[in-house]
């Protein structure tokens, strides 16, 4: 996406009069470098993420010595792929590039926690989080990455800063849509005889426990006995599929994706302008 931002943006009088910013394919070497170390800093927050959470581990458990080791092995990827994302930043020589990303290093770190938050003893099923509260976490954890990179794709180009907002807004409004069309993907599956799951602070969730409210929320928790380890969400399932908080959902999805496309009207016609647009196209196919 970062690629495609940079290419679609097009050249610079600016950049075009450094030595060290020959074009290729329509992008700036610092551009490519900069896609790059944002898949490095993705890559490592999800192998940070994979680490397990060994306290729901039997100690008896064989394997308990094996997730030991490979959550230590997890942390020292993650690390290493983050030490080697700033270097590649460093080497950028860019101040404000480095500026934002890390700030989106810190926005991912917030958002990571906001989510294991709800993972507490006293409370293992849910979250008390409204919509508002909700976007904001999810741009942290999912949107700011991307939008900031997007941004700082054109600032190493040097566009004026109506063209780096374009960017901004893109990434940003793409990213939320594609996380609320991952959310909603278990609502539509067509498969309706494996194992029903789903994430319990997910979009549609979310919505529902805003149109029902908390404690009726709580209620139906308690009903489909959800606080045993082996949790049968069937019943929650429908309950939320047959409510109003999976086509609030959509909504809000296709709210984000149009906003994606409106920001990408300044930019003037080209084939990686149509691959953007392509790619809201897809994550707003509900």
């Amino acid at each position: 996406v970062v690629l495609l931002v940079s290419k679609a943006a097009g050249p610079t009088t600016m950049a075009a009069s450094s030595p060290q910013q020959d074009m290729v394919s329509g992008i700036y070497p610092s551009q490519r470098s900069l896609a790059e170390i944002t898949e490095l800093i993705h890559t490592a927050f999800l192998v940070h993420r994979g680490i397990v959470n060994l306290r729901e581990l039997q100690n008896l458990d064989a394997s308990v010595k094996d997730m030991q080791f490979g959550n230590k092995m997890a942390v020292l990827s993650g690390d290493f792929l983050l030490a080697s994302a700033c270097t590649g930043l460093a080497q950028l020589q860019n101040l404000m590039v480095m500026e934002l990303m890390s700030t989106a290093i810190c926005d991912l770190v917030q958002g990571i926690y906001y989510e294991n938050a709800s993972l507490g003893e006293n409370n293992k099923v849910t979250d008390d989080t409204d919509l508002s509260d909700w976007e904001e976490r999810t741009f942290l954890s999912h949107g700011s990455l991307l939008a900031k990179s997007c941004q700082c794709a054109m600032e190493l180009a040097k566009h004026d800063v109506d063209i780096k907002t374009m960017a901004f807004q893109y990434g940003k409004h793409m990213s939320m849509s594609h996380k609320i069309s991952m959310d909603l993907q278990p609502f539509f599956r067509e498969n309706m005889s494996e194992k029903v799951t789903f994430n319990m602070n997910s979009a549609p969730v979310i919505f529902h426990q805003e149109f029902i409210g908390r404690e009726a929320w709580l209620n139906q928790i308690k009903q489909v006995n959800l606080q045993r380890k082996a949790a049968d969400y069937t019943k929650l399932y429908e309950v939320i599929k047959a409510g109003k908080g999976v086509n609030s959902a959509v909504d809000l999805g296709r709210y984000h994706g149009n906003k994606a496309l409106e920001a990408l009207k300044c930019l003037p016609p080209s084939e990686a302008k149509s691959a953007l647009e392509n790619i809201v196209y897809a994550v707003t196919k509900f």
